[in-house]
């Protein structure tokens, strides 16, 4: 009898489950196909912190973005310690800094100087600063107390904090990326529906139009175009500048998928009865056709934002496009172009790490949605 009433149970909660996938929405599918993807619910973590850290980059930086240590030029990554001489300590600490030049390279040599410890301490005091250039504060997320200092990834050829200045640079490389791919996304949805829906000789124009942007090389044209921003315009104006050259090439891509989308949902039976019902185009593509494959675009836009970011970084690191005082990414390896540089102070490639991770987890996230796009497969 309990056997009985146990594959009863088993058959009531097999039935109810696959009710509810039946009748399940379309987000609902992808969510539950998304859930399974370990790799892309990591990367989503990874990116909230990046993100993070780039809108609160003036409470997460230990020092300014300027902010310069003369004593500790090209200093090294320091060491955060947890035991001493006389054991555990729950409070983490770093050993002060001690420089020597050597006589015979006349290079800078830093060692620990064990005789002085500063603790380190969450949500301390320090330079005041102006959180989002609104509000005053001077509470950073972390510091060194009793006078010390602390450069977690070292220090550049001006003795500026790496931390600091990469922590500033993810505001730039994270945000150009997504107003970047959404500059693109309202120009190829545009476009791109335009060209499926009407067809014929407009269709026609606005596939050559993008076989002939597609044709240039992209580093060259962005190269070329992003010599043309005048070096007198202040930082603001370069960064929407450096933004919308991005968006220049990136439209094409999405317009030709929502052309290819749109020639075959057009002759749908919603759309015809649409239109016999007297909606205007603009409505039909708007409210009937482009939902339909919604999740698409979504997951066009998240592989979309890597090919942005790795762009800024490489015109940056080219010397044309973001230009100080504006700091990104890229704009930070540009200090690691000398070999020489890098084979000594080899932290100042760090930039790089970030650009990598970054990269990688929107490729992830990218893979897990376009597994989650097809819920039934």
């Amino acid at each position: 009898m309990k056997l009985l009433k146990k594959k009863v149970a088993l058959d009531k909660k097999t039935t109810s489950f696959e009710e509810e996938y039946y009748i399940a929405s379309q987000w609902q599918l992808m969510w539950r196909k998304f859930k399974k993807h370990k790799l892309a619910l990591g990367s989503i973590a990874v990116l909230v912190i990046l993100y993070l850290g780039g809108i609160f980059c003036e409470f997460i930086a230990p020092y300014d973005l300027e902010a310069r240590q003369i004593k500790y030029i090209y200093a090294p990554p320091q060491r955060i310690h947890f035991f001493d001489e006389k054991g555990f300590h729950i409070h983490p600490f770093v050993y002060g800094i001690k420089r020597r030049i050597d006589m015979e390279t006349l290079q800078k040599i830093y060692s620990e100087e064990r005789t002085k410890k500063y603790p380190i301490h969450f949500f301390t005091h320090g330079k005041k600063y102006k959180m989002w250039s609104l509000f005053p504060m001077d509470i950073h997320l972390f510091g060194a107390k009793d006078g010390g200092v602390i450069f977690l990834l070292g220090t550049d050829r001006m003795g500026r904090d790496m931390f600091s200045r990469i922590v500033y640079g993810a505001r730039i490389s994270l945000s150009i990326g997504l107003v970047g791919v959404f500059l693109s996304l309202v120009i190829g949805l545009t476009l791109g529906g335009i060209s499926g829906y009407l067809g014929g000789a407009v269709d026609n124009i606005l596939q050559r139009v993008i076989e002939v942007l597609r044709s240039f090389p992209t580093i060259p044209l962005w190269m070329a175009l992003s010599a043309a921003v005048p070096p007198q315009w202040p930082p603001l104006r370069v960064y929407f500048g450096i933004t919308v050259i991005l968006s220049f090439i990136g439209w094409t891509g999405l317009a030709r998928v929502v052309r290819g989308k749109l020639l075959a949902l057009r002759e749908e039976d919603y759309a015809m009865a649409a239109k016999i019902a007297g909606c205007k185009d603009t409505r039909i593509i708007g409210r009937h056709l482009l939902p339909g494959f919604l999740s698409y675009i979504i997951v066009s836009m998240t592989l979309s934002i890597p090919g942005m970011i790795l762009g800024e970084t490489s015109l940056s690191f080219l010397g044309l496009g973001l230009r100080p005082p504006i700091t990104s990414w890229g704009v930070l390896l540009k200090e690691a172009q000398n070999v020489r540089t890098v084979a000594l102070h080899p932290w100042l490639m760090l930039p790089v790490l970030f650009v990598i991770i970054t990269v990688l987890a929107f490729n992830f996230l990218g893979d897990g949605l376009r597994d989650a796009a097809d819920p039934y497969k």
